[in-house]
């Protein structure tokens, strides 16, 4: 009875339209930030590294090379300040996580793209 409640709670909470995407893909995530009393977008360009959770609570993490150092975000999915996720590029991987990116820099850690390409728009 209880988990009824609370299953009707977290679909309040979800949004309607998610975009589709892989581990391995590198992506685009918009995110509002809040400074002061003013509010921007920022774009975070990474490497999608895991996937994770499942309804309201499904998270991915991104990661990417800033100045020479591996920086991480994890992202809650149906979080109101993500504003909009766009695929940048896909690749095949076999892996669920890419946590052995870690460990990587330069061209050990590019990733085997697909066939599937994405256009820029």
């Amino acid at each position: 009875m209880i988990s009824k409640v609370i299953d009707e709670i977290e679909k309040a909470g979800l949004k309607e339209s998610v975009t589709t995407f892989n581990v391995g893909d590198t992506v685009n995530v918009h995110v509002r930030i809040r400074e002061g009393e003013k509010e921007r977008v920022q774009i975070f360009t990474g490497t999608v590294i895991a996937r994770g959770g499942r309804s309201s609570n499904k998270s991915f993490t991104v990661r990417r090379i800033s100045h020479g150092v591996g920086v991480e975000r994890v992202f809650p999915l149906h979080s109101p300040f993500v504003e909009k996720i766009q695929v940048e590029s896909k690749a095949s991987v076999r892996r669920a996580k890419l946590y052995y990116l870690r460990d990587r820099v330069g061209k050990k850690a590019r990733l085997r793209g697909s066939k599937e390409t994405t256009k820029k728009s």
